[in-house]
């Protein structure tokens, strides 16, 4: 027992010494098991009785919506406050004489706001995916088994807390969901809707990425950047993807300057790092 002693004066040292220490019970970071719970949470909600068995006449659903949403609230509301906080702390944001738990009520009051329209723009996705894919029997099919169509489910969500200035969360709830799905989408993308990943496996989107409407991807694309130097972190570094793409398999397409023009077809395996006009056609 000597030896384990000694082990654990030694790894409480190098605690000290080395951080990496998440206080959990003050206001410090976000949970990643919270937030799991969370996703898992605003997924019932997006999807009524699609991930649990609940009945979903209309009056049970209205019940059983207003006990999720007053259940999940104060939660989603801790770990943003928690979120906001570390911001603040690390000179990235200033929540004002309020404090972050106020700011932190305000964001959390317009996402559930904001749900509805989400759903809208789901909806267009789930089109896009049932139209887009012959496999495809029904809806139902695509939101109990597409990982594409989960991945971009979880990103809607993840979107709308990067917008907000929330750190921390959006990047877990995306993390969570590739891990999962095996599909990379950053927060920070800017995706029109109707828009379909058909398989998904190894797809890559990056911060700065802009899509437009009624773009399809198949697995192993990467929408990425030319440089990964810490200095450009601030920059747009990685494409536009303009309305109407189609983009084949292990498609790579780089840089913050380059724009594939609406209506283009990007074969697979192709190499991209300049921009490609309206209507084209692109094959290795």
């Amino acid at each position: 027992m000597k030896r384990l002693d000694k082990s654990i004066e030694s790894l409480l040292e190098n605690y000290e010494a080395y951080g990496m220490v998440n206080h959990s019970g003050a206001i410090n970071l976000p949970g990643r098991e919270s937030v799991d719970s969370i996703v898992r949470s605003l997924e019932e909600l997006l999807f009524p009785g699609f991930l649990e068995n609940v009945c979903t006449d209309r009056e049970p659903l209205r019940k059983i919506t207003m006990e999720k949403v007053n259940k999940l609230s104060p939660v989603l509301r801790r770990e943003v406050e928690k979120s906001l906080a570390f911001s603040v702390r690390h000179g990235a944001l200033n929540c004002g004489h309020e404090g972050c738990g106020a700011v932190a009520a305000l964001v959390v009051e317009e996402f559930f706001e904001e749900l509805p329209r989400i759903r809208v723009i789901l909806e267009k996705d789930l089109e896009a995916a049932v139209r887009g894919d012959p496999a495809a029997k029904s809806s139902n099919e695509v939101i109990l088994s597409y990982p594409g169509f989960q991945a971009v489910s979880v990103h809607r969500i993840a979107h709308f807390f990067w917008t907000r200035q929330v750190p921390l969360i959006p990047r877990m709830m995306s993390e969570l969901v590739h891990g999962r799905t095996g599909i990379d989408i950053h927060p920070g993308a800017d995706i029109g809707e109707s828009f379909f990943i058909d398989h998904g496996t190894g797809v890559v989107i990056g911060e700065t990425t802009v899509i437009g409407r009624n773009v399809k991807l198949y697995q192993g694309v990467t929408l990425g950047a030319l440089s990964v130097k810490k200095e450009e972190s601030n920059r747009k570094r990685h494409p536009t993807i303009e309305d109407d793409v189609t983009i084949y398999a292990n498609a790579t397409i780089l840089g913050g300057e380059t724009v594939i023009g609406c209506g283009s077809i990007i074969g697979g395996s192709v190499w991209i790092t300049q921009s490609v006009p309206p209507g084209s056609r692109v094959s290795q």
